[in-house]
């Protein structure tokens, strides 16, 4: 069964987002030390109709399985230390099985 992993990025009065950093660098970082089957990121733009979104942004890496995500969980470490770059607090992640 195909395994994900997404990152959320919350909006708080606290927190601020590099959104040209985070598409230009981080997320071919991504690509290139995690390499992932697909990648996809998305920005907030609303929660609803008229309601500011809750995220800056939300992003999904696919793998084959859960072995392949594990690993390239194990080689993350570059992937993770990038974040204070771009976001300045720490994002809520999520591993999951696509139903």
């Amino acid at each position: 069964m195909a395994a994900t992993l997404t990152v959320m990025y919350p909006i708080t009065d606290e927190t601020t987002f590099d959104f040209d950093y985070y598409g230009s660098t981080h997320m071919p970082l991504v690509g290139k030390v995690m390499k992932p089957d697909t990648a996809i990121a998305s920005k907030g733009l609303a929660g609803g109709p008229d309601t500011s979104p809750g995220f800056y942004a939300v992003a999904t890496v696919s793998y084959a399985d859960m072995a392949a995500l594990q690993a390239a969980l194990a080689d993350a470490d570059e992937v993770l230390a990038d974040i204070p770059n771009y976001y300045n607090a720490q994002p809520i992640m999520l591993i999951g099985e696509t139903l």
